[in-house]
């Protein structure tokens, strides 16, 4: 079994500092305050092994790094990078079923949800169909950025610019470029519902406040 290699890159140049997988390992432990006995126990490992390690004596073989990423319940390239390039804002909210902020319009009923967060990369919502016909929507819909739809329940013809119309069932989806025009109707005996998820636009952001 090959071993991984961890300074190659910086005995090619000096400049970059190689992090050693030693020392990432105590500074997991540490900040987990966990001890040795600890570490082998979740990851099936000898103590003696997890030392060695730590002390770079041995250079682990991908399948102990595995055990190693299983047992501490992280992803491999973790392993590799130090906790200063791991950044994580610890942005978090929740919207409870039925309790986002309503939007009705004329041809779509949207709930925005997780309105709390602001600046969000992502704007997400569940919408109503109410449109039974292209006729109603006056136009075609469009804004910047890109968005996902996924149909919820019922079914629905999606309309685009470029495109023929396309029906989608529930569990069916879609992304596609926001700047196209983009609209859709339900064609199901009950309105449609639909999740969204865009990317954040003027006129989207205008909708969630």
């Amino acid at each position: 079994m090959q071993s991984i290699k961890l300074v190659s890159t910086a005995q090619k140049d000096p400049a970059i500092q190689p992090l050693r997988l030693g020392e990432r390992l105590r500074e997991i432990r540490q900040q987990r305050k966990w001890t040795l006995d600890k570490v082998s126990a979740i990851t099936g490992l000898a103590k003696s092994t997890l030392s060695k390690i730590e002390n770079e004596r041995i250079s682990p073989s991908f399948d102990v790094v595995r055990k190693l990423a299983v047992g501490l319940g992280i992803d491999v390239p973790q392993l590799f990078a130090s906790s200063s390039e791991i950044k994580a804002s610890g942005r978090k909210t929740l919207t409870r079923a039925g309790a986002g902020r309503y939007h009705p319009t004329a041809t779509y009923e949207h709930e925005l949800l997780c309105v709390e967060l602001t600046n969000k990369k992502m704007l997400p919502f569940k919408s109503v169909v109410r449109a039974r016909s292209f006729a109603e929507f006056h136009g075609w819909v469009r804004h910047q950025g890109e968005e996902f739809l996924l149909v919820l329940k019922g079914r629905i013809a999606f309309y685009s610019e470029f495109y023929e119309p396309v029906m989608l069932d529930q569990g069916d989806c879609v992304y596609y470029d926001s700047g196209m025009g983009h609209a859709c109707i339900s064609v199901s005996e009950e309105d449609a519902q639909i999740l969204w998820v865009c990317t954040p636009s003027d006129q989207l952001k205008t909708m969630m406040t």
